[in-house]
């Protein structure tokens, strides 16, 4: 009898022994991620739970010697001693074979010098493709924005989790969710414009895009996404990098978390990176009711989210709201930042921290948690390598770069066409032009190959805009005989194509050191191209304006002088060659402005949805209006809108209404149109925007074609912050307008009843 009972009490102690997780193993795959998470994370040191929570930039230390391996630097090989949460950008100066290669020694290595071989996470960043040498180039995100083709942006951002993985990486600090409405602010084109909804729709295809439908994450196929800078960074005052961040809590719930939420609950984004600036007075990185609050209480957000450069520890040296370097660590932490970037002043401290106040450990757990959980979500303890066989079946292959044109082809903008002066013959023989200062050194060739032999071009740069020194680019003095010697060549041409605007060096992003400028004071075009502009107009011969910049700049000048201009941005590798397809009508424009162009930087704040009692005044001594709206782009074609019509007057909080409009094209020849939708709640219990874009359809038109579009109108659309800071659905007059742009459209009305 005591045997038997003797058994039982075995049975029973096995069976609680086999049920307690740190009894499994972290290494079998058959196990949930949440199992594999719980079976490791008792295992590790205090130590190693920090180490899990830091990430340090390959340029301390990390690259191949003469011979081609690994090399790591003595401060390397010592933060790699414990493992490591990750490293940003190893391997981003060179080809992608070379850096496959690069990665998987320094995986191996990372994943044999740790106790427990715990693999690292590899992050880069795409403003433009993968931010490294030898990938596909893309345009940057304003410019995929002006497509106002969401899938497209899906398409190209597939290609940048494609190629990324390919180089051994597995996270990108990537896509910006902020709205920015600021042209003076540096990083104005790392996003995706002044709209509310147009930013939603592309980052959401964004992040499904480079992280495969999610699924490409296990399958080692795709990276991780970080949506940022989590929230309102592209508000900050003054268009002024680090500056304080003021916005009312109904616009931020309305207008600036929709994007970041839509990353969370839609998309299903890996990671968050919180904002360099503060919100309404509190500090983002010590904000817990912002990043654990709204982030992960409200929304259900279950990545991590990592400071953004050295932030958590300005909390005390810069922000000023913690008391000393440790204090920062504490309410970075508290508030539900889980991994600090680069800092080597602030989380190192936790471990000591942690013996003085051992309820910390808690906060640390809850964060190794999430780094942890990623690295299994993306396979790396189960397959941590790249295939190098497969690197050059899929970097830059000819799929990829014709993707780039095309993403061109849908994002080039056409201003203006007076008298229909493009497109260009290919087939009368014309000397052309090609003259300024955003020209580049292949621009002549990539027009030659597109426009035939008939076609003769020139091609001078005339003078630079800045001296191009990186870190605070100075002006340069105006060079008369650099402008003379262009105007003669616009002389002996039959027209001339001007390349005017900004570059790199004229909106970048100003870094935290006092050296380094970004954002501008004017939003004029800087030097003397106002000038160049008007003295070839002055010949007498035609002048198109090929406008590249990084900022919105108020072109008046240019928009009086020119007979025709094209706003393009900042295009990919090939954009000088899609930007001669469009001068030479193989394809017409279909690009619409993502944000207002204003006359004068007076004017800002300037965007179209703001609220409609902003429009009651005009400005001494200035033209009405923006110079160009937003959602506004020319076409070779002509559309006409006709028959807009409503399925039901009236809309229930139970029912859907459905609005459509016809579109002809008109002209002759074949072309895409973006068709927008904005509503406007006539009457509200706070004062509303004038409109709001809530839907869009690019669709393409044979000449003398007609399609019936049809949007959607779901109570959803009509919710707002009310006065009790609630989400509210109020009943009521509205307005639907559908057309080319925010300013020309058809409308109808609708109420909705409760």
């Amino acid at each position: 009898m005591k045997k038997i009972f003797f058994l039982a009490v075995l049975i029973i102690f096995a069976s609680f022994k086999t049920n307690d997780s740190s009894s499994k193993d972290y290494k079998d795959s058959s196990l949930s991620i949440d199992e594999r998470v719980e079976a490791l994370l008792p295992k590790l040191s205090l130590e190693e739970k920090v180490a899990q929570m830091r990430i340090f930039h390959a340029n301390i230390g990390v690259e191949h010697d003469e011979n081609g391996k690994l090399k790591l630097s003595d401060r390397v090989v010592e933060k790699l001693k414990l493992g490591i949460a990750g490293i940003k950008n190893p391997g981003e100066h060179i080809d992608a074979v070379s850096a496959a290669k690069l990665n998987n020694e320094l995986q191996k290595y990372i994943i044999e010098n740790n106790r427990w071989g715990i693999p690292a996470l590899f992050v880069t960043e795409s403003y433009n493709g993968v931010d490294a040498e030898g990938c596909t180039k893309f345009g940057r995100p304003m410019t995929s924005a002006a497509s106002f083709n969401p899938e497209l942006v899906r398409r190209q951002w597939d290609v940048v989790g494609r190629e990324a993985r390919l180089r051994g990486m597995h996270m990108c600090h990537s896509p910006e969710a902020d709205i920015v409405r600021d042209p003076r602010f540096g990083r104005m084109s790392e996003a995706f414009g002044e709209d509310t909804y147009l930013t939603t729709q592309m980052v959401k295809n964004a992040i499904i895009g480079v992280q495969g439908d999610y699924e490409g994450l296990g399958k080692g196929t795709h990276i991780g996404a970080v949506a940022k800078h989590f929230a309102g960074y592209g508000q900050v005052l003054g268009g002024s990098n680090f500056a304080a961040i003021e916005i009312s809590e109904r616009t931020l719930i309305d207008e600036i978390y929709p994007p970041f939420e839509v990353a969370v609950k839609e998309a299903k984004a890996l990671g968050i990176m919180a904002s360099h600036g503060d919100l309404n007075g509190i500090a983002s990185h010590g904000n817990p009711e912002l990043l654990t609050g709204v982030l992960r209480d409200q929304w259900g957000f279950e990545g991590y989210v990592v400071s953004d450069s050295n932030d958590i520890a300005r909390l005390f040296y810069f922000m000023k709201v913690a008391e000393s370097p440790e204090a920062a660590a504490q309410m970075g932490l508290e508030a539900g930042i889980d991994i600090d970037l680069y800092a080597e002043d602030s989380y190192a401290y936790l471990p000591e921290m942690v013996r003085k106040n051992p309820e910390l450990e808690k906060l640390i757990d809850r964060s190794v948690r999430r780094v942890l959980r990623t690295k299994f979500i993306l396979g790396l303890f189960d397959n941590p390598y790249i295939d190098i066989e497969e690197v050059k079946k899929g970097v830059r292959i000819q799929s990829s770069l014709e993707l780039a044109k095309e993403s061109d082809l849908e994002s080039i903008i056409l201003l203006k066409n007076e008298k229909s002066i493009l497109p260009l013959s290919k087939d009368k023989s014309l000397k052309v032009a090609l003259l300024g200062p955003l020209l580049k050194e292949n621009t002549k060739e990539m027009f030659e190959s597109v426009a035939g032999s008939n076609v003769k071009f020139i091609a001078e740069k005339g003078f630079q805009l800045t001296n191009q020194k990186g870190g605070a680019p100075e002006l340069l003095d105006r060079d008369p005989k650099a402008i003379a010697s262009l105007v003669n060549k616009a002389r002996s041409s039959d027209v001339s194509i001007l390349f005017l605007g900004g570059d790199e060096y004229t909106a970048k992003e100003a870094y935290f050191s006092n050296s380094t400028l970004g954002d501008r004071a004017t939003i004029d075009p800087v030097g003397p191209q106002d000038e160049l502009v008007e003295k070839i107009k002055a010949l007498g011969k035609p002048v198109i304006v090929v406008l590249k910049h990084r900022r919105t700049l108020s072109i008046n000048v240019i928009a009086e002088q020119a007979n025709a201009i094209l706003d393009t941005w900042d295009l990919s590798e090939f954009g000088d060659q899609s930007t001669a397809r469009i001068i030479f009508g193989e394809v017409s424009p279909s690009g619409k402005s993502p944000v207002t162009i204003p006359r004068s930087i007076g004017q800002i704040p300037f965007h179209y949805s703001m609220k409609e009692i902003n429009y009651k005044k005009e400005y001494l001594f200035l033209a009405k209006g923006p110079l160009y709206p937003f959602g506004y782009g020319l076409s070779y074609a002509d559309f006409e809108y006709s028959n807009i019509a409503i399925s039901n007057t009236e809309l229930t909080p139970d029912t859907e209404l459905e609005v459509s409009v016809k579109v002809t094209n008109i002209g002759n020849v074949k072309a895409k149109e973006v068709i927008q939708m904005y509503i406007k709640d006539e009457i509200g219990s706070v004062t509303r925007p004038d409109k709001e874009l809530k839907g869009f359809k690019k669709i393409e038109l044979g000449a003398g074609e007609s399609k019936t579009v049809s949007f959607k109108i779901t109570p959803k659309m009509l919710e707002f912050t009310g006065l009790k800071m609630k989400k509210v659905l109020e009943a009521g007059d509205y307005k639907v307008k559908i057309g080319t742009s925010s300013q020309e459209y058809l409308e109808t009305t609708f109420k909705l009843k409760k």
